[in-house]
């Protein structure tokens, strides 16, 4: 933007103008969100809204464009929780469908009702809100659709196709050309041959990218062919010549050397940083985008009689619109935003969101420094003073982890304590009787030990005191390694630095943690005390209190909390003017640890003057009552963590559960006042880049984090309840039920047709694809021979060996079994060359075991009284019997 920041377009024309009557026809078609689906898609033909149907979810023709609207499960449960409503555009859809979102969402939302926030998204650059509607995988299917009632129609068998999968937790998979030239050494693709799917590994591909491959074309599998397809991986080619044989069939021999792949171009943490705040106004026939502020951003920069444009760094585009705006303003909202794009010089694809006060996305909401909603204020679950009143039932926080999880308590604080102080790059125990006294220069590690579920578990916090030099820091983190070992990786690790203690830490100390300045007993520095000692006690109960020497002067006082200051002679325990009971109590009980000489009380306002003396004076100091704490209306969010090729790259998983957790994955939870990094059990080898990646996030935060954030590293099996409260569901056997990537491909059937078989029907593929033949046509198994003529009597191909009771012939050939009219004449065999006869008796290339197969359709009509069709539906053990009675077994 130019011109003091501020960019004035003329809005002088509109997008393509969409039917308006034909898509509010489709009001009688809207979804009930009562039911029990939550998710609905409906393809755009002609400017109206086509239903798809449920198996073809997560299929795409790049030629059109799709509605999807998500309500979410909770919405009935939580009242004001908003629905997405999306607007797909394909590739290689119209210029005017790509403009036409405003209008369409714009009226479909009128006619839901309710909170909606409505999104754009372009073919290949989805937000992470859509992708994680199809946790199979999204497909990308060539050219359009002459019927939405045929998007996906299963059973289908004639068909070739090849699938480049890619991504990481959100899968894709596009249709590239038949050829070796789409292939590349860390992707993974999928030739698809109907009766059979063969999935190839490229070298480079990681073991993540295979597994999640292979759940895509499972999930194909069973949608699309009904579980019957063969499942073959290729993760070596020298040791899969079978199916590389058949691979060449369809593709030819392989010329040269495999390229590398195209890297994928994502935005790292620091380019989503760069947030930018417009506000959007009309005056006249100009529209004036004004910028008002950049990060941190403030919730009162957003006026309700506005609407404003939140630029993420060209990676998303939000467009926030206050409940005054005007009618006007709200349906231009998609078309600014789109404007905004183009001035921006951003790529056409970026992604838009567009909300109504009150109806803000997760995303959106983290991008302030804080958020306050109006749905928090009766479920305030953050603060500790009111739920710790009582005594914690550690009962109900292990048997409702979702309270552990809001309280940040895996316990309460019962269990066992050891601690070590670092010292000169080891650890040395703290004896007991001073726990919880630690030194501000010094790093300790506490090792938490207690029971859940009549299990053993453990946690152990990593405590950085403020002075501490960066040597003692990395010492902390090589001890905990040490101990991490030692308890063979079941240690929850938790990052904690001095002054942002977690309630669970403090509450082990039961209200009696102080922390000096470099000179306890216990301490390596061996410094006499000094010879006045300031201390600032905070806290209302055991759980929530703590003691810091400050500075010891006046204007380090605060009239509403309680500090204690000692001299040579005498102990003053001073009470600010706005400290509560329950401070001055707690107060009581921590003196007894510091002060060994007389104590006397002070008010403020009544300290004598050997008080001030000792701080060197009177100065001012904070008097204002304190703030209530600020309650922030922030929902977890999921990350996968990658930084495969540079900076690390999150990719969000919007709506997650257990399910979203892979053995190959590194996940980062952000719960706002933690950060977890989950790490799967084959994801070891980033143990130590996790935690640098949680300080990654917080520093690169548009909100403003604070870098004292605990970070917690939890691995696949040992997640405390303050974790898994965060997921809705949690199955604490499900890392033991589920197959990894090997045995899912082990359990797959080996290759049970014959590779004369499958390529077979390869040819016969193509034979269906000649000009004038739009049917599938018979072939012999001796087509494959390059070095043999094809005579007029080539065979029809019959079922492979092996199979269920399910016809296995050549679908391509199911509808059809008349010949090819270039070299077959009868369609089959005659049957005396079949009937009664002995393997070694029978033509070449008939399999012996299908010898009915290679009938023509009117002698097996007439042997068998049913078609070929009817024949191969039925049960095996009825093929049999009839083909013994006939003479064809």
């Amino acid at each position: 933007m130019e011109h003091n920041k501020d960019a004035v377009w003329r809005a002088n024309g509109c997008l393509q103008s969409v039917c308006i009557a034909c898509l509010m026809d489709t009001r009688r078609g809207l979804p009930d969100i009562e039911s029990h689906r939550d998710l609905h898609i409906w393809i755009i033909e002609n400017l109206q809204m086509v239903p798809v149907p449920e198996p073809a979810y997560g299929n795409f023709f790049e030629k059109h464009c799709y509605v999807v609207l998500h309500v979410p499960q909770s919405l009935k449960a939580t009242p004001g929780v908003p629905k997405d409503l999306h607007y797909w555009v394909g590739k290689m859809a119209a210029p005017g469908a790509q403009g036409a979102p405003g209008s369409f969402l714009q009226h479909l939302k009128e006619a839901l009702g309710g909170a909606t926030v409505q999104h754009r998204e372009v073919q290949g650059h989805e937000s992470a809100c859509f992708r994680s509607y199809f946790r199979s995988g999204i497909i990308y299917r060539k050219g359009g659709l002459a019927s939405a009632l045929k998007h996906v129609e299963t059973n289908v068998y004639n068909i070739q196709r090849l699938l480049r999968i890619r991504g990481g937790k959100h899968v894709s998979a596009t249709e590239v050309e038949l050829s070796w030239h789409s292939f590349n050494n860390s992707d993974v693709f999928l030739l698809d041959l109907g009766r059979m799917m063969i999935q190839w590994n490229g070298p480079k591909a990681s073991a993540a990218r295979k597994a999640r491959g292979l759940f895509l074309t499972h999930s194909l599998r069973d949608r699309e062919r009904g579980g019957r397809a063969q499942v073959s991986v290729v993760d070596d080619e020298a040791e899969a010549t079978d199916l590389m044989e058949i691979m060449e069939a369809v593709l030819g021999r392989r010329v040269g050397s495999l390229h590398a792949a195209m890297p994928s171009k994502r935005m790292n943490q620091l380019q989503k940083a760069n947030v930018h705040l417009y506000q959007v106004c009309q005056k006249s026939k100009d529209l004036v985008v004004q910028e008002l502020s950049t990060c941190p951003l403030t919730q009162d920069l957003l006026q309700e009689e506005n609407c404003y444009i939140l630029d993420q760094g060209g990676f998303k585009i939000y467009v926030w619109q206050g409940r005054r705006a005007s009618l006007q303003e709200r349906g231009a909202a998609f078309r600014r935003a789109l404007n905004f794009i183009q001035a921006k010089g951003y790529p056409s694809y970026t992604s838009v969101e567009v909300m109504d006060d009150g109806a803000e996305s997760a995303g959106f909401k983290q991008l302030f420094r804080s958020w306050s909603g109006q749905q928090r204020k009766n479920k305030n679950l953050s603060g500790m003073g009111k739920l710790l009143q009582v005594k914690l039932d550690v009962g109900k926080l292990h048997s409702q982890p979702e309270l552990a999880a809001q309280l940040r308590m895996v316990d309460d604080a019962s269990g066992s304590v050891q601690i070590w102080c670092i010292q000169d790059s080891h650890r040395q125990p703290v004896d007991p009787k001073r726990h919880g006294q630690l030194c501000a220069d010094s790093c300790y590690l506490v090792l938490y030990t207690y029971r859940r579920m009549g299990f053993v578990q453990h946690v152990l916090y990593l405590w950085q005191g403020l002075q501490a030099t960066a040597h003692e820091i990395s010492a902390l983190r090589g001890n905990a390694e040490e101990l991490d070992l030692w308890y063979r990786g079941a240690l929850v690790q938790e990052h904690v630095t001095m002054g942002s203690e977690p309630p669970h830490f403090l509450a082990i100390f039961q209200g009696q943690l102080v922390i000096f300045q470099g000179h306890p007993r216990h301490s390596r520095k061996g410094q006499p005390a000094p010879a006045v000692s300031l201390f600032h006690i905070q806290g209302t109960d055991s759980y929530n209190t703590r003691t810091m020497e400050v500075p010891a002067r006046a204007s380090a006082l605060n009239s509403s909390d309680v500090f204690l200051l000692v001299t040579a002679n005498l102990c003053y325990l001073w009470f600010g003017k706005g400290c509560s009971g329950d401070q001055r109590e707690m107060a009581r009980t921590v003196v007894t640890i510091i002060c060994r000489e007389d104590m006397e009380i002070v008010l403020e306002g009544q300290e004598p003057p050997n008080f001030w003396e000792a701080l060197g004076g009177r100065a001012p100091y904070r008097s204002n009552k304190r703030p209530p704490e600020d309650v922030c209306d922030f929902q977890p969010r999921l990350f996968e963590c990658s930084c495969q090729a540079g900076p690390l790259v999150l990719t969000e998983v919007v709506f997650f559960s257990q399910e979203d957790l892979d053995k190959y994955d590194v996940m980062l939870l952000d719960a706002w006042q933690e950060i977890f990094l989950w790490l799967g059990a084959a994801a070891s080898e980033w143990k130590q880049e996790a935690v640098a990646w949680g300080q990654e996030y917080l520093k690169t935060h548009p909100a403003g984090r604070s870098l004292a954030t605990p970070i917690v590293l939890v691995k696949q099996g040992h997640e405390p309840p303050t974790f898994i409260g965060w997921f809705c569901t949690w199955d604490p056997y499900k890392w033991s039920n589920t197959q990894s990537y090997e045995e899912v491909v082990a359990g797959d059937p080996g290759a049970v047709s014959t590779i004369s078989e499958i390529t077979a029907e390869i040819v016969n593929f193509r034979l269906s694809r000649w000009p004038g033949n739009d049917r599938a046509g018979p072939l012999a198994l001796r087509a494959l021979k390059s070095s043999e003529d094809i005579s007029e009597s080539e065979l029809e191909l019959g079922p492979r060996a092996g199979t269920g009771s399910r016809s296995t012939v050549s679908s391509a050939s199911s509808s059809s079994y008349q010949s090819s009219p270039q070299s077959l004449g009868s369609g089959g065999l005659p049957r005396e060359q079949l009937r009664h006869q002995a393997a070694e008796d029978l033509p070449e290339g008939v399999d012996p075991a299908h010898k009915e197969a290679y009938l023509s359709d009117s002698d097996f009509q007439d042997i068998f009284g049913k078609s070929k069709e009817e024949f191969y539906s039925m049960a095996k053990w009825r093929q049999q019997q009839e083909k013994q009675q006939l003479g064809f077994f």
